[in-house]
């Protein structure tokens, strides 16, 4: 019995991923959707600058989504695609009636961390099991990111 995948991955190795990418998908779906929140939501001084940056911030969101999910397929291996699955998965917990800039930057800011985590986990993975498609699109993720987060925390200061 073939033990590849059809692009060459153990078949484990792309189980053993997918599992990892699955985690970080649904942190994704319930961050994606705490920004739509935050979007909407926000009040006060800052509205037009934080209504904006939480609609650029949930866009990015979205398009990552799909490429995780797309990477899930390409190693052959099944995204979750239901919000009881994502709930049950995620690790960063629904956002609910927060409207203030100090509160929505702290919740972003501590959401994106726990992706960050999550996406150098996986890096380590990816890398370990030769899936460099895997650890590109990690890597190029967590560049983004991180940069997001410095500048929430100086937003925070």
């Amino acid at each position: 019995m073939n033990k590849l995948t059809n692009i060459g991955l153990e078949k484990q190795d792309s189980v053993d991923i997918a599992d990892k990418l699955n985690e970080l998908l649904a942190n994704y779906h319930i961050y994606y959707q705490n920004l739509r929140g935050f979007h909407w939501n926000i009040k006060g001084i800052h509205f037009f600058q934080l209504h904006a940056k939480y609609e650029e911030l949930y866009n990015s969101a979205l398009a990552r989504i799909d490429a995780l999910a797309e990477r899930i397929l390409t190693i052959g291996q099944k995204p979750l695609h239901t919000f009881s699955d994502y709930l049950r998965v995620s690790s960063i917990q629904e956002a609910s009636s927060l409207t203030g800039d100090r509160e929505t930057v702290e919740a972003t800011h501590q959401n994106l961390s726990v992706i960050v985590s999550l996406e150098r986990d996986i890096l380590a993975l990816a890398a370990e099991r030769d899936d460099e498609g895997t650890v590109a699109l990690v890597s190029e993720d967590i560049n983004e990111n991180e940069k997001t987060l410095w500048m929430l925390k100086a937003f925070l200061s």
